[in-house]
């Protein structure tokens, strides 16, 4: 190479080696003046968008017809506050669920995520190890006094209470009673007089429709004989077992109340009791004891008039329970959805036309239906306790229930009930 190419290279090779730091880094990350030096770092950030995982909870319940129509509202507002849960709901009675419970769990299996069920029922299978546990999860304070007790043992709360259903008495259509110049009684002579009277008119086969299923409304309207006339501390008594129900003072009340209206004919022999709401709905009965949700299975509530036995003061509130297996493949979302269920969506449910009342005391009068606010009302005047044979639970509680209705086909079989009624009561 000649001298002077050489010397035009190593020029050449300068101007390139100037231009690269002159412009800086490749890249343009840094840029370097003769002023002074400014380092400019660019940061290239990937942000990952998580998908939530869709889950599918399965809960199982005692509801259908309109009384599920109003539940399903409640879910829907838990879907829509939680957009990555969707609920499959399942009917099934309480008394199946009895027998097929016990031997999933013992097989570590369940049917469902939450289920609704009796709270003796719900304390037994805690008991034995297969539920969550709810203590961290709800706060008793916040609750009507002593709704917990029916799930709770030995420290632990092992179900979540829904809403409630009042038991509060006799139900009779407004314009029936206008139509033939009735008046709801004020004292217990009052309350036959008006039976024999209601037994008189045309077409009535009896003044007032026995409703029956398993037997449990049957229980209800024993259940209003024994708080009107024997008080709360003698239902808590037949609960616990303190009080036999061959005792004098339980047994005159039978006798001198119940019996005596059975063998006059004022109670129908026991009919299908959603059959019957629609019989005594048309005129075929005047009056029918059942809980509040009577109030969402009529045409029109505001026709609705109430008759407690006069003297009552204190009256079944019967709640809803929810429980969570510890089988559940998705523990954290279904105890998610018991804490709703036990809260905010209590304030739902009232709200509708379910005939319920909340057991969550953050719920007011306001928050009601308006067909329910008077019955409301009337419930927070009066003493509540739990229903009788809800919390013996068991076997007994199947006794009862077809005891009762032979005692409603054959009043005369009185002692043999009851006797039987002590024979059977569980043995503490």
């Amino acid at each position: 190479m000649s001298t002077k190419k050489m010397l035009f290279s190593l020029l050449l090779i300068g101007v390139l080696a100037f231009s690269i730091v002159a412009s800086g880094c490749i890249g343009g990350q840094q840029t370097t003046t003769s002023a002074s030096t400014q380092t400019t770092t660019k940061t290239t950030t990937t942000t990952t968008t998580k998908i939530q995982e869709q889950v599918t909870l399965k809960v199982i319940g005692p509801w259908s017809g309109k009384e599920l129509d109003a539940f399903m509202k409640v879910i829907k507002a838990f879907e829509a506050q939680h957009p990555n849960i969707k609920v499959e709901y399942k009917t099934y009675r309480a008394e199946d669920l009895a027998t097929i419970l016990p031997l999933q769990f013992e097989s570590k299996d369940t049917p469902a995520d939450v289920i609704a069920m009796w709270g003796w029922f719900i304390t037994k299978m805690g008991e034995k190890g297969h539920l969550m546990t709810f203590n961290n999860v709800i706060n008793p304070d916040e609750y009507i006094p002593g709704v917990l007790d029916a799930v709770t043992a030995n420290g632990k709360i092992y179900g979540v209470p829904f809403t409630a259903a009042a038991k509060p008495g006799f139900w009779y259509r407004k314009s029936f009673f206008k139509k033939y110049g009735l008046k709801p009684p004020q004292t217990w002579d009052e309350f036959v007089a008006l039976l024999a009277k209601i037994k008189k008119i045309p077409g009535i086969k009896a003044p007032i429709v026995s409703g029956d299923s398993v037997g449990w409304p049957l229980s209800d309207i024993t259940e209003h004989f024994i708080l009107t006339f024997g008080g709360a501390q003698m239902q808590l008594g037949l609960i616990s077992g303190k009080i036999k129900w061959e005792d004098p003072q339980v047994k005159a009340i039978f006798e001198q109340r119940l019996v005596p209206l059975l063998k006059a004919g004022y109670f129908s022999e026991p009919v299908e009791w959603t059959s019957a709401v629609t019989a005594w709905w048309k005129g075929d009965y005047a009056l029918y004891f059942m809980g509040t949700w009577i109030t969402g299975m009529v045409d029109d509530p505001n026709d609705l008039g109430l008759i407690s036995l006069p003297g009552c003061k204190a009256m079944v509130l019967a709640p809803d329970y929810f429980m969570v297996p510890k089988y559940t493949a998705h523990p954290k979302e279904a105890m998610e959805l018991a804490k709703f269920l036990a809260t905010e969506g209590q304030r739902i449910h009232v709200g509708t036309n379910s005939g319920k009342l909340a057991t969550w005391k953050k719920v007011t009068i306001d928050d009601y239906w308006p067909p329910m606010k008077d019955v409301a009302k009337i419930v927070s005047n009066v003493q509540a306790v739990p229903d009788l044979d809800d919390s013996v639970g068991g076997e007994w509680q199947k006794t009862f229930w077809d005891q009762l209705k032979l005692l409603w086909v054959q009043p005369d079989r009185l002692d043999d009930v009851l006797k039987t009624l002590d024979e059977k009561f569980p043995k503490k």
